[in-house]
C-alpha cells in the first residue's frame, strides 16, 4: 500500500506528511480539512487523492508511518541500562526533539490520537493504536522508582511531564522559527526542577 507515494522525492513526501500531521494534530480527524492539508503541503487535491484515495486512507497511513517512526526513534534514543527516572525522561524528550526536527507536529499528532472520538478514525487504526503508548511504558519501566513514595506518585509525575511537554510544544510551534533544541532545553529545565523537588522530599 502507498508504494507510489514512496516513489516521490523525499522533500515532497515530507511536505505531504508534515501538512497532514499539522492539520490532523490541530483539528482532530472529523474537523481536519483536506483543503487545509493541500494548502499546508503545497500540492493539489488531485495529487493527494492519487496517493491516498481518501481522507481516512491518509489518516491510516499517517498514523502507521508516525507510530513506526516514533517507536524506532524512541527505542534508539533511550539507553537500555538507564535506571534514573528523570534521565530516561530526558532521553525520551531528546528523541522526541529529533522527531520534531523532521516532523514538527508528529508528537502532537500522536498525542491527539488518544483523544480522538471519530469512530471511523479509531476503527482504521484499532490494531496498532496502542503501539506508541506501549513503547513509552516499556521505556519508563526500566526506571528505579525508589525516590517516589508510591507507583501512583510516579504515574502522576509522568502525567505532569507529558502535559507539560505538550503545552510547551504548542507554545514553541506558534513561533515560525521553531527550533526543537530550544524546546528540549526548556523541557530539561523543567525535568531538573521536578527532580530536585522529588529527591529533596
Amino acid at each position: 500500500m502507498n508504494e507510489k507515494f514512496y516513489d516521490l522525492k523525499k522533500e515532497k513526501q515530507d511536505r505531504m506528511i508534515n501538512g497532514a500531521l499539522k492539520v490532523f494534530a490541530l483539528n482532530g480527524y472529523k474537523h481536519a480539512s483536506t483543503d487545509d492539508i493541500i494548502v499546508e503541503a503545497r500540492i493539489s487535491k488531485g495529487l493527494l487523492f492519487h496517493y491516498f484515495e481518501s481522507k481516512i486512507g491518509l489518516y491510516e497511513f499517517l498514523f502507521d508511518y508516525a507510530s513506526r517512526f516514533a517507536v524506532v526513534q524512541l527505542k534508539s534514543g533511550v539507553r537500555k541500562d538507564e535506571k534514573d527516572y528523570f534521565e530516561i525522561q530526558s532521553q525520551i524528550a531528546s528523541a522526541e526533539a529529533d522527531l520534531e526536527g523532521q516532523y514538527p507536529y508528529i508528537t502532537m499528532f500522536l498525542d491527539s490520537v488518544a483523544r480522538e472520538t471519530s469512530e471511523e478514525a479509531l476503527s482504521s487504526i484499532s490494531s496498532s493504536r496502542s503501539m506508541v503508548d506501549e513503547c513509552y511504558s516499556a521505556l519508563l519501566s526500566q526506571a528505579d522508582l525508589s525516590a517516589f513514595a508510591s507507583t501512583d506518585d510516579s504515574d502522576k509525575m509522568s502525567q505532569i511531564i507529558s502535559y507539560t511537554k505538550q503545552g510547551l510544544l504548542r507554545a514553541h510551534l506558534e513561533d515560525e522559527a521553531f527550533d526543537p533544541k530550544d524546546l528540549l532545553s526548556e523541557i530539561n529545565n523543567v525535568l531538573h526542577f521536578l527532580k530536585s523537588l522529588t529527591i529533596s522530599r
